[in-house]
């Protein structure tokens, strides 16, 4: 069974986007291939808390069939995560309904003043990492009393990391080490930055030592993905604006083979930026940019470098796929190449997969019960392959994972696929040049 919808009406709605919207409500077939894929039907056990359901509760919206805040029950639980996509014989871009569509009830919806503030405060502090800094030092203050309070404050404190990473982001232009094979620039991101640093210089270590020049512009600002992925659409389009005028086509663009990031989710967001700036004036900026983004796995392992030195132990690798590398990204194959070359790692596959452990941009701070459910779930399944650590290529999973890995009593490291990479190098973290 399929359905239609009436693309000159939904266009009056939604402008540019009313094309893919119509395509992904006509395509989905109703097969049922995205209920095993999808983690709130697992959990919830609802049809309407599945895909197909909710492509159902979307296309009534948009056709005045049904009341905008009797969707959103069913809406809201979802994570975006796109697993659907991955799992979905036909094709059905899920996201390029979702989207716009988060971004039309956004404008509709209920919302109380409360929680305008909750997601405001939330939303912009994720975003400036000065910000950030700050909130995690008063949550330090508060974590002794965390079990006290409501889930929407104590969600947050579970999350912080046990031991704050007190480097900072480095920026500027790192030379390649040897003969130069490319010239990158590299996303400093936002709440990464703050969270573990480090990565990014793991990150820098191994695109050098890979003959890789790697600019880290100081100017850049947040990449609006969490703001996308939330719903918040003028918001993301905001910081989108300021970040397409540093690294856009007028910006750094044109002097690099590829902007790279080593955040999933910020991945994801900017490979959006066609959809999220459909029928405005900087689309076309948009999409130049977005041409030119790549995780950091899918640039190296297309850079066919030599394996680094074999580990001096043994390392067992349980590695857990990022939902928006491996479902919105479509790509599985980088990461785990990258890992295997590495001499003396065993790499382990997870039950579950394609399952999101619940982090999914302010997820899990939006809807903290529902997250730490499907967090426990993906620390067992993690923990079954008997890791020595656990590896990711996003910060949000990391951080979710990390939690869930203390509230069970492991002390099992979760790492980034970068941090595996610079450890086989040494480890030796370059300077800037300039």
């Amino acid at each position: 069974m399929q359905h239609a919808i009436e693309l000159d009406a939904l266009r009056s709605e939604v402008g540019a986007a009313a094309g893919p919207m119509a395509n992904a409500v006509s395509a989905c077939v109703h097969c049922g291939f995205c209920l095993p894929a999808c983690p709130t039907y697992i959990e919830l056990g609802e049809e309407m808390d599945s895909p197909r359901g909710r492509i159902v509760l979307m296309k009534e919206v948009l056709e005045g069939g049904l009341d905008l805040e009797e969707a959103l029950d069913h809406i809201d639980p979802c994570l975006g995560c796109m697993s659907c996509v991955t799992a979905c014989p036909s094709g059905v871009e899920y996201g390029e309904l979702l989207m716009p569509f988060r971004e039309l009830a956004e404008g509709g919806r209920n919302r109380s003043w409360l929680d305008r503030f909750w997601r405001g405060l939330m939303l912009d502090t994720l975003a400036s990492p000065r910000r950030l800094r700050r909130m995690l030092r008063l949550g330090r203050l508060a974590t002794p009393i965390r079990k006290l309070l409501p889930a929407r404050l104590s969600a947050p404190l579970g999350l912080l990391p046990q031991a704050p990473d007190r480097a900072e982001v480095e920026f500027g232009t790192f030379p390649a080490v040897g003969e130069r094979r490319g010239r990158v620039a590299l996303l400093a991101g936002c709440a990464q930055q703050v969270l573990a640093p480090r990565i990014h210089r793991a990150t820098i270590e191994v695109l050098t030592r890979s003959g890789v020049e790697v600019v880290v512009p100081k100017e850049e600002s947040c990449c609006g993905s969490l703001a996308f992925h939330a719903g918040d659409a003028p918001r993301a389009r905001a910081a989108a604006g300021a970040l397409l005028r540093v690294l856009g086509p007028a910006g750094l663009l044109p002097d690099v083979d590829a902007l790279l990031t080593n955040a999933a989710g910020c991945g994801s967001g900017l490979k959006e930026y066609g959809l999220l700036f459909a029928g405005l004036p900087e689309e076309e900026a948009a999409r130049d940019l977005a041409g030119k983004v790549q995780d950091v796995s899918t640039f190296l392992a297309a850079l066919d470098v030599p394996a680094p030195p074999p580990l001096a132990q043994p390392l067992r690798v349980v590695y857990h796929d990022a939902c928006h590398l491996a479902h919105a990204q479509r790509e599985r194959t980088a990461p785990r190449r990258l890992l295997a070359q590495i001499r003396r790692v065993t790499l382990v596959e997870p039950r579950d997969w394609q399952i999101c452990c619940g982090s999914a941009g302010i997820y899990n701070l939006e809807e903290p019960e529902l997250a730490a459910r499907l967090g426990r779930r993906k620390a067992e399944a993690l923990l079954e392959g008997e890791p020595d650590v656990i590896v990711t290529g996003n910060i949000g999973c990391l951080t979710q994972i990390e939690s869930h890995l203390r509230r069970r009593g492991s002390a099992v490291p979760v790492r980034h696929t970068m941090e595996i990479l610079a450890s086989a190098h040494g480890a030796s973290y370059p300077a800037p040049a300039r």
